[in-house]
């Protein structure tokens, strides 16, 4: 990172590119989930660029290899006639898309690590389920619609975490986005 004023106040996006080197971090083994967790945290509470520097100074700098950036940037999931599970620790992208089409789709966000502050999940479901499990400091915007489908998308604002933003359809399916594992019992 490159700092011409360390009191300039940080912008989203120098707060993105930390992360995404911690990101890298982990990825690699030269960060534990635990320092990973602390340093991201401290990332998105810091007010200057100067408060970013330390935060990353033992870590080399952001290496983009070929094809690195579509793998944060957009990515695709479908469950097609068929049960995907996708969970532990994964990368999803800025812009991630999950289809179950005639199938069941179940996806933990808890261990992921997320490319930025914010992230759109774009859920479609079509006569199947499709359960999202997000981490339980997500701030959660439902942007989505239903057509004779059942959609609850339980989330709201929580201080300091990060963004998703839920799009998409449900036509003759399920979708279910929410904290906690209880909640995926929804009846109905």
């Amino acid at each position: 990172m490159i700092v011409n004023d360390p009191g300039q106040r940080a912008s989203d996006a120098d707060r993105d590119r930390v992360a995404a080197i911690l990101g890298e971090g982990l990825a690699t083994g030269r960060l534990t989930s635990t320092e990973h967790a602390n340093r991201l945290e401290a990332t998105y509470s810091a007010v200057t660029v100067g408060d970013l520097v330390p935060i990353t100074s033992d870590l080399p700098p952001e290496v983009v290899r070929p094809g690195m950036a579509g793998e944060t940037a957009r990515q695709e999931v479908s469950a097609v006639f068929s049960k995907v599970i996708r969970g532990g620790r994964w990368v999803p992208g800025r812009h991630t898309t999950f289809n179950a089409v005639f199938g069941a789709l179940i996806v933990d966000l808890t261990e992921s690590v997320l490319p930025g502050r914010e992230i759109t999940l774009e859920l479609n479901s079509f006569c199947g389920k499709l359960i999202v499990r997000v981490p339980e400091n997500a701030n959660v915007i439902d942007e989505g619609s239903a057509l004779f489908s059942k959609r609850h998308v339980s989330g709201g604002r929580i201080e300091d975490g990060p963004l998703i933003r839920v799009t998409g359809s449900a036509r003759f399916g399920k979708v279910i986005v929410s904290r906690k594992v209880t909640d995926w019992n929804l009846r109905g």
